[in-house]
């Protein structure tokens, strides 16, 4: 891929991702590492330093109005070539463990956050992306055409759910998911792949210490298999391992 914007890049799975590009054969021309403050993502700002293929670009993913600005952007500096990935990897989380846990406020910010936002840049994108795609029109759907990712989890899975709780992020993480296969259908025809992922249980800020998979284990698999990804993975849920999860 050329040109690839990841979003929630100053920590855990958004850092982690962007060192794995590093490291591929072919590393992306340009890699977009978003987050909400530059001042608080030093480790970032260190990759930016040395590589000068990472692109930091500071927004908060609640002001939807700066998303023309974002897409601006990124078009300027990839001199008009388009997107070819976008990924939504910024979320949050609230772990209510029962009903009684439940407060408005959450379940609303919570869904905006990992379900409205993702979904809105997404059309800011599509843009861009069909730019991409065009460009890239011999090639296969996947990500070195024109792609979006978006990182769920498996608790956002209906028929997994066998523990019940965790109101508001299996909530927000279902609905993404269901965004995202109705992206795959609506964008099919412009040759936009359109998946959604879960990364694991990782010891990030928000999987906490006990997590079983450490980031740069879930990041490198994650980026190893979706750059595989073709046509018949489209509109479907994936694990960073590969495995194909249930809805």
């Amino acid at each position: 891929m050329n040109s690839i914007l990841i979003t929630g890049c100053n920590r855990g799975l958004g850092l982690g991702i962007v060192k794995e590009l590093l490291l591929l054969p072919n590393v992306p021309k340009y890699i977009f590492a978003t987050c909400r403050d530059q001042s608080k993502a030093k480790e970032l700002q260190e990759l930016a330093a040395k590589h000068s293929n990472i692109y930091i670009l500071e927004i908060d993913l609640l002001k939807y109005s700066d998303y023309a600005n974002l897409v601006q952007k990124v078009d300027e500096i990839t001199k008009g070539e388009g997107l070819n990935v976008l990924f939504n990897n910024a979320g949050i989380a609230k772990w209510e463990r029962s009903i009684d846990d439940i407060e408005a406020e959450n379940l609303l910010s919570i869904y905006e956050t990992n379900s409205v936002a993702p979904l809105l840049l997404a059309k800011a994108f599509v843009p861009l992306l069909k730019k991409a795609s065009k460009a890239n029109e011999k090639k296969p759907m996947g990500l070195e055409r024109a792609a979006i990712l978006n990182m769920s989890s498996r608790v956002g899975s209906i028929d997994d759910n066998t523990s019940g709780g965790l109101y508001s992020y299996r909530m927000s993480k279902a609905a993404l998911n269901m965004a995202t296969k109705s992206l795959s259908i609506n964008l099919k025809e412009e040759k936009i792949l359109c998946v959604t992922l879960h990364p694991g249980w990782v010891q990030t800020d928000m999987g906490g210490a006990n997590a079983p998979l450490d980031v740069e284990t879930s990041t490198k698999l994650l980026v190893q298999n979706v750059i595989s990804f073709n046509e018949k993975h489209n509109g479907e849920f994936y694990q960073y391992d590969g495995k194909q999860l249930p809805w």
